[in-house]
């Protein structure tokens, strides 16, 4: 199969999953190595801006979604008659840093951090998609552990957390592992019961 077929093939595997695909899938899909997709994904995305397309194709960690250009965004949702999504509260900014900051973070380690309940927040957030679960941590009570998604990073407009902005006054280094590092007043030794 010729590099034009491949390329489309490519491009119309993105179109119809309309969610985000991870590179790996489409590499499979056609049998190719996932360096020879990215080549392709490459070249969808030059061809679009250098034709004035009103789409691009988005890396959003290791998989792309084909989306439109932010400065259609109004029109879109004008024509689709979309209510205007509501804003994050200032709170829930906070959750949310604090997860894709520090993840995978219990609900309790963001309370800490924070000095209040968030348990509304947390819940919020997951119904946004903007976080889920990454599994449950092995100590009593099995606490959920909670990751920024794919949501969180096309909302933002990252391709990866590696573009998150650094944080003023510390080095990444210097935070330490949440989970471990986490001290709750009054924890109890199970050990000792």
């Amino acid at each position: 199969m010729d590099s034009l077929t491949h390329e489309r093939q490519v491009e119309a595997i993105i179109f119809a999953a309309g969610d985000p695909i991870e590179i790996g899938k489409i590499s499979q899909a056609l049998d190719i190595h996932a360096d020879i997709v990215k080549h392709y994904i490459d070249k969808i995305k030059r061809r679009y801006a250098e034709g004035g397309s009103s789409l691009d194709v988005v890396y959003l960690g290791n998989a792309v979604q084909m989306c439109t250009l932010p400065e259609y965004a109004e029109c879109i949702r004008t024509a689709l008659v979309l209510r205007r999504s509501v804003p994050l509260s200032q709170a829930a900014l906070e959750v949310l840093a604090t997860i894709a900051y520090n993840q995978p973070v219990t609900r309790a380690f963001v309370e800490q951090v924070r000095g209040v309940d968030c348990s509304h927040l947390v819940r919020s957030l997951a119904e946004k998609g903007l976080i889920e679960e990454a599994g449950r941590l092995q100590i009593p009570g099995k606490p959920i552990a909670y990751r920024t998604t794919q949501v969180f990073l096309r909302s933002f407009g990252l391709s990866g957390l590696e573009q998150l902005p650094e944080l003023p006054g510390k080095a990444p280094e210097e935070y330490g592992d949440p989970e471990t590092d986490l001290e709750v007043e009054g924890q109890i030794d199970f050990d000792e019961l």
